[in-house]
């Protein structure tokens, strides 16, 4: 028998358990759980402290029916009357994803308005090279509706200047 410990010794590691598992769900069931002002969840085997409203306690030990509260008088006398009361989590829940569909709003309307600025930009680059080519009295032809080429008068190059200046006027800022 030398390598074997004697019956109540094996039977320690055993009881020890049983008894820890019987510690853990009393207490298990005795854990008051409630939301602070804060919006957080938090649990213990004491009663929450008083200013917290029986509405915030989620459970209770036993499931047993709240006693009665008195509203604590010191604390509703120093509050000022005017203070609005804190917002609830999900209310600022909700103004959170407001201020990020803005922001997301405000991010898209700037990256658009970046767009119209390159584009005019390029437009402006493009009028201000058609107006050199066209007084620079080099030969110029576009092509009409048919798909022909024409090579441009006198009047289609002065129509084609204005056109390109009313380009640089209005883009050209």
């Amino acid at each position: 028998m030398r390598g074997t410990l004697p019956k109540p010794i094996h039977r320690l590691p055993v009881l020890a358990t049983l008894l820890g598992l019987a510690l853990l769900c009393s207490a298990a069931q005795a854990q008051w759980t409630w939301r602070d002002k804060d919006g957080r969840v938090t649990a213990s085997d004491l009663p929450p402290p008083r200013e917290v409203q029986d509405k915030d306690i989620i459970s209770r030990p036993n499931a047993r029916p709240a006693p009665a509260r008195p509203a604590p008088a010191a604390s509703a006398a120093a509050a000022p009357s005017s203070a609005a009361p804190a917002a609830p989590p999900a209310d600022r829940e909700l103004e959170a994803r407001k201020k990020a569909a803005e922001a997301e709003k405000a991010a898209k309307a700037k990256a658009e308005l970046e767009k119209q600025n390159v584009q005019r930009a390029d437009n402006c680059r493009r009028a201000r090279a058609q107006v050199v080519a066209l007084e620079n009295g080099q030969r110029m032809a576009r092509v009409n509706d048919k798909g022909e080429r024409e090579v441009l008068d006198d009047k289609g190059r002065a129509e084609e200047t204005r056109r390109a200046r009313d380009i640089i006027a209005s883009d050209c800022r």
